[in-house]
């Protein structure tokens, strides 16, 4: 009954790999990421976990004329902030799937 023996071990492994993972997970939700445009005109800060938690807007882009340009930058600046999240997740919890071969864990 070897075989039993390193399916209790490969288990453990596992539920340590799980803990880490849950760990790191809470990690990036206390991170922060900021998103510009506009040369800093608009900044938009999200944690980790892509929740927005800020957006400063300079006075001087506010052109009560120019609205569009407003919300283009935003929108820019939001989604900055949302590909460098991405980045940092993956960046994050790329760690533990490396080197992994676990069927559909990917």
């Amino acid at each position: 009954m070897r075989g039993m023996g390193n399916m209790q071990n490969m288990m453990k492994q596992m539920q340590k790999m799980q803990k880490k993972m849950a760990e790191a997970q809470e990690e990036l939700g206390e991170k922060t990421i900021e998103g510009t445009a506009g040369g800093g005109m608009v900044t938009v800060i999200v944690t980790g976990h892509k929740e927005i938690v800020e957006v400063n807007i300079k006075e001087e882009v506010v052109d009560p004329e120019d609205v569009e340009m407003l919300q283009d930058l935003v929108l820019a600046a939001t989604n900055d902030a949302l590909k460098k999240a991405d980045e940092l997740t993956n960046a994050t919890m790329g760690q533990f799937t490396k080197g992994m071969n676990l069927p559909g864990m990917f």
